[in-house]
């Protein structure tokens, strides 16, 4: 594994580093540095610049005249393979002004590395020189390196009694420990007294992020110890290793849980308890468990971000879980708080390559300009996305070579492949029943580009909770073999079918009943006179009441176009198609209806001049249009919000970022569809009595058909808009939760 790879590199470098520094404590002469150098031509460079800032210090504290970069240039010539690090320039300027070497001008170094001292400008003028503020950029502290050995479970050290290891790495080690004066357990970290870790976490107060309760410092031993809640579900790295060990098909939320229970039950301490958080872990599949972690991991960088902390070595060993499986992040050793004074990010860098963002690797190049400062939490949100990814997938998103990071080439081909989109066949390894949302999420937060991820982790969490709500999950994502999946982004055909659907049965109720009365009352020239009026206004109307509607919903239309053909559109562009899209049903009910009342007061004006019709007569066949113009307007309104909202809408949602204030346009649509019901309802009971209103028992007995059609076929009119009605309750509760997460219960 990756990871097993740069620990073992980093423990070899600190092996070398101690083994080097006790030679120079053993010898009475300066120890022969080319022979503590490794074969290994990888770590060679790595391992020779820590053992000259060994030797940097050892030369000019015992002799005040040591060597200087220059000599080491000549003796090793791989050294200038590539720039040196600016760290190396850093120990020599310190290394010689703790030796009190006169001859010290840093105007030599600014013209010989510029470069470099451009990046070291922000130490050097803090007087971090001074002896109380040095802190050495070696990797390993060897005085610390062999205090941190002799550390065992059963060692009382300050208040705490060590009871079992939890972890170690290269330069720390884990503990449970009972404290003495609290009478509680904790977790105390041990590791060489460097970084701001304890100040970082001390700023932050979060449900998934470790609590610090405070630190204590061994300075004898030149060692930090750290304590705090103790987590006992054991990292995600444990659950990577299991996740690897079970098949896809074997892989759900409980086997989370069998990873937690595994190593709460390693301690001997505690056992696991029921709780609704397991029970609810336990129910959903795999790819909801990784959806479940990330977006509580998000939210924790979002809380850290705006606190100004950035955390920088996100991976699997660095997230801890609870013993209901409640991830919390951890070691924020390497992070940068801009809220510490004298917190420097180019001294406090570092983290495990196979997770790092394409910029936080270049920050790592020598060669390269980026810089440690120049990151921000969208890095870190790129390598919570890989370690998701590795957790649903199991394997990384990458395919790096063995020795990653090992040197430049290495580092550089890692940015070339970290520069390029995740490759198909990668992404072709995510789980058959992985959510499209979810995929989409990752694939954001791991483009090379960091102008195309989310811009918090907040934005990402949002994300991750809709792959977790099955219903509107549904609704931004339907399959996409589906009908609906097919038909997405593309209103045109489906609010066209709509709306002729309405128009239709309104028409068929007209022709039913007042076509009828007429032809008692007319003639044929007054039946051909009717008819050429009645095709001319639908040749006239229909035109203009669909460019109406054409420009009144012109967004509705031209945006998913856009779209679909990857047309870019502003936040207030889409947000006002979103809101147009809402408002399309209401709009072509509405240019409907007037349509029907301008047809009938055209045809009024034509009767009057034909025939000359009773008041009774001419009220049924007022009321009857009535009738007609409002089956047309309800039943175009319920297919067209249905569709719409199901098959175009949630598009939309998912394209750009939605505001809370959304939800309230949701639920205006909710509160205008009961009123549309409500005529729905309406229409059989005030069709039956309008129909009959003001005839004579033959004029009834000519119409009476088409009442009862009017009564049958608008029972089961009402029932299926009804259904319909609930369905669009459901959905408008679904889209409320996507655009306002936070009012969610």
């Amino acid at each position: 594994m990756e990871m097993d790879r740069v620990a073992a590199t980093q423990t070899a470098l600190t092996r070398l580093v101690v083994g080097f520094d006790s030679a120079w404590e053993d010898a009475a002469e300066p120890p022969d540095l080319a022979a503590h150098l490794p074969v290994e031509g990888g770590l060679r460079r790595t391992a020779l610049i820590e053992l000259i800032k060994v030797d940097l210090h050892h030369r000019w504290q015992q002799t005040h005249h040591g060597k200087r970069l220059a000599d080491y240039r000549a003796q090793f010539p791989e050294l200038d393979a590539a720039p040196l690090p600016p760290d190396l320039i850093y120990e020599e300027i310190t290394a010689r002004t703790r030796g009190g070497d006169p001859a010290l001008d840093l105007t030599e170094y600014e013209q010989d590395f510029a470069a470099q001292m451009a990046q070291l400008a922000t130490q050097l003028d803090t007087d971090i020189l001074a002896a109380e503020n040095f802190r050495t950029t070696l990797l390993s502290d060897p005085t610390a390196v062999n205090a941190l050995d002799t550390i065992a479970p059963g060692a009382t050290i300050d208040d705490f009694d060590l009871l079992i290891a939890l972890g170690q790495g290269a330069f720390a080690r884990v503990f449970l420990a009972r404290q003495r004066s609290m009478q509680r357990l904790v977790a105390v970290k041990i590791s060489r007294d460097r970084g701001s870790e304890p100040q970082t976490l001390a700023q932050l107060d979060h449900d998934h992020i470790v609590r610090v309760f405070d630190q204590r410092q061994i300075e004898a031993q030149h060692l930090k110890l750290m304590y705090m809640q103790y987590v006992p579900g054991g990292t995600l790295l444990g659950v990577l290793r299991l996740v690897r060990s079970t098949p896809v098909a074997r892989r759900t939320g409980q086997l989370l849980l069998d990873a937690v229970d595994a190593s709460v039950t390693s301690g001997g301490v505690l056992t696991p308890q029921p709780s609704a958080t397991r029970a609810d872990l336990a129910r959903l599949s795999w790819s909801e468990a990784v959806a479940w972690l990330g977006s509580r991991l998000a939210t924790a960088l979002d809380y850290a971000n705006r606190a100004g902390v950035l955390h920088r070595d996100i991976k699997p060993a660095n997230v801890l879980l609870t013993a209901d499986g409640q991830p919390k992040l951890a070691d924020f050793n390497i992070s940068f708080s801009a809220h510490i004074p004298g917190a420097s990010p180019v001294a406090y860098f570092g983290g495990s390559l196979a997770y790092m963002s394409p910029e936080q690797l270049e920050a790592c190049h020598p060669n390269m300009a980026t810089t440690a400062a120049d990151l921000d939490t969208r890095s870190d949100l790129y390598a919570l996305a890989v370690v998701l990814w590795e957790l649903l997938t199991g394997r990384l998103p990458f395919s790096d070579e063995l020795g990653i990071g090992e040197s430049d080439t290495s580092l550089t081909r890692m940015i070339e492949l970290r520069r390029k989109p995740i490759d198909e066949r990668v992404q072709a390894t995510t789980p058959a029943d992985c959510p499209q949302i979810l995929r989409h999420a990752l694939l954001t937060c791991l483009s090379p580009d960091r102008d195309d991820r989310y811009a918090s982790g907040a934005d990402l969490a949002q994300h991750l909770e809709l792959t977790l709500d099955r219903t509107a999950r549904d609704l931004v994502d339907p399959p996409k073999r589906s009908l609906r999946g097919r038909l997405r982004m593309r209103p045109m055909p489906v609010v066209t079918l709509s709306s002729a659907l309405g128009q239709m049965l309104g028409g068929l109720y007209l022709a039913g009943h007042n076509t009828k009365l007429l032809d008692l009352e007319l003639g044929p020239d007054g039946q051909a006179q009717l008819t050429k009026l009645g095709l001319i206004a639908a040749a006239v109307g229909y035109p203009v009441g669909v460019a109406i509607l054409l420009y009144w919903c012109r967004l509705v239309f031209l945006v998913p176009h856009g779209l679909r053909q990857g047309k870019q559109y502003s936040e207030e562009t889409l947000t006002k198609a979103r809101a147009d899209t809402l408002a399309c049903s209401d709009r072509i009910a509405a240019v409907a209806f007037t349509g029907w009342l301008l047809a009938l007061v055209v045809f009024l004006i034509k009767l009057h001049d034909i025939a000359d019709l009773s008041a009774g007569l001419l009220f049924n066949l007022i009321s009857s249009h009535l009738v007609a113009a409002a089956v047309a307007v309800v039943y175009t309104y319920f297919p067209v919000t249905f569709f719409v909202l199901r098959w175009y809408y949630p598009g939309l949602v998912a394209a750009g970022r939605n505001s809370p204030a959304e939800s309230a346009q949701l639920r205006r649509l909710a509160r205008r569809s009961r009123i549309y019901l409500g005529i729905a309802a309406s229409v059989p009971l005030f069709g039956v009595a309008a129909g009959v209103a003001f005839l004579n028992p033959d004029q009834q007995q000519t119409v009476i058909a088409s009442i009862v059609a009017l009564c049958v076929c608008g029972l089961f009119a009402f029932l299926g808009a009804l259904r319909v009605f609930y369905t669009l309750e459901s959905d408008l509760h679904a889209l409320d939760r996507i655009v306002n997460p936070h009012a969610r219960p």
